[in-house]
């Protein structure tokens, strides 16, 4: 690393980047290695998904209460308890026979990641210098971007190589080293005054969040249940190599971290109400087309599965930052505790998602998978355009004139 870049940015931040690489790696790896995991634990393709039901559900519940309960903390001591727990959590499935056991500690490792994620993004943005809080807040959340085409692809060929259980081996080499930086170099930084639950969930009476909150549960549902099942229905419905996976999934992350900044343009460009019904539609009309595909492709890779999953990827990676605009826009008082609100919605649907997910693989085949995401992102379309609808300012009401009296 250049003296440039490592006076730009220092070293405790850089690590909290690699911190949320790990995170990343950890929820969306198992997209990769599914089928060997399944076979390994001695379960179906579906029993394995609900793994990342586990982590997505446990995340997107623990978030909002452990935030509570953690408020007052010092937030370097959080932070290093969450990877101590983390990397426990990866040692421990990297190890285990079980698969009610590594469904446990699935749902632990999603709690740490749940303390774990927000308290990385408190530090950078209270620990920056005047004027750089955008910056540093940036660097940490491209962690769980970068992990899609690096972390999450060689964590699959490393699961392809050697065994599942050597990427989760990883994951937590890499959670314990990140814990020991931050530990010795990450400031110190103080707790807030704890607020109360009522206060938390106040966007919730706002409609038009209530509506953007559904908007990405139900993205959560279908996008992310056919990222979650990639592997499963290359295996299963086009009888791919591994290889052929790993590169699935890369082009996915490479696609993902441009789209991301694309999202952003567009909704700076057109604004949250165009830049939302031109992502969520585009998503619905991609995973719909790899439905059309899969339905009609009994086996084998060509290179259209490739396109149309290159396609997908831009849509369901843009997604994140015009979302997270609209939500903004549609609760200004509030801000954070909105988007809050949308992230927790976002890992829900990823949870549910898998939860369906597996089922329709064991009971219904792979190509149907695609199929009832599509459906999920049509009503999401629809409940996005709602919550970005135009506020319609009320007239004042004015008092009539009072009649004047006739003339005698």
């Amino acid at each position: 690393m250049s003296t440039s870049t490592t006076a730009k940015y220092p070293v405790w931040l850089l690590a909290l980047f690699v911190g949320m690489l790990a995170l990343g790696t950890d929820e969306f790896v198992i997209s990769g290695i599914l089928p060997e995991v399944a076979d390994d634990l001695g379960v179906s393709l579906g029993s394995a998904g609900q793994l990342v039901t586990a982590f997505a559900f446990a995340f997107a519940l623990g978030a909002p209460v452990l935030a509570f309960l953690t408020d007052r903390l010092d937030r370097k001591k959080l932070l290093t308890a969450g990877l101590l727990v983390f990397a426990l959590a990866n040692v421990a499935v990297a190890i285990s026979d079980s698969f009610v056991l590594t469904l446990v500690l699935r749902i632990v490792a999603g709690l740490a990641a749940a303390v774990v994620s927000p308290t990385c993004m408190a530090i950078a943005g209270m620990a920056a210098p005047e004027g750089r809080n955008g910056r540093y807040l940036a660097v940490v959340t491209a962690g769980l971007t970068v992990a899609l085409f690096t972390g999450v692809p060689f964590g699959s060929f490393l699961g392809h190589a050697i065994s599942w259980r050597a990427t989760f081996g990883l994951i937590a080499l890499v959670s314990a080293v990140v814990l020991v930086l931050c530990h010795f170099l990450a400031p110190a930084v103080p707790g807030g005054t704890t607020t109360g639950l009522a206060a938390r969930l106040a966007p919730v009476r706002n409609p038009r969040v209530l509506f953007l909150v559904l908007a990405m549960f139900l993205s959560g549902c279908g996008g992310l249940m056919f990222y979650n099942y990639l592997g499963g229905i290359f295996t299963a419905q086009l009888d791919a190599s591994a290889t052929q996976i790993t590169v699935a999934l890369l082009i996915v992350g490479l696609v993902g971290v441009l789209a991301v900044f694309f999202g952003g343009t567009l909704t700076d460009k057109t604004g949250p109400r165009r830049a939302a019904a031109t992502i969520l539609g585009g998503h619905c009309l991609a995973l719909g087309g790899l439905a059309v595909y899969l339905s009609t492709t009994a086996s084998g890779v060509t290179l259209a599965i490739f396109v149309l999953v290159g396609v997908w990827s831009v849509f369901a990676w843009a997604l994140s930052p015009v979302m997270q605009a609209g939500i903004m826009t549609a609760s200004p008082e509030q801000p954070m505790l909105a988007m809050s609100l949308g992230i927790s919605g976002l890992y829900g649907g990823s949870a549910v998602g898998a939860a369906v997910g597996g089922y329709l693989l064991d009971q219904h085949g792979p190509s149907m998978i695609p199929v009832v995401g599509t459906v999920f992102l049509a009503v999401a379309v629809v409940s996005a355009v709602l919550g970005t609808r135009p506020v319609t300012a009320t007239p004042p009401v004015t008092e009539p004139a009072p009649a004047q009296k006739p003339a005698v």
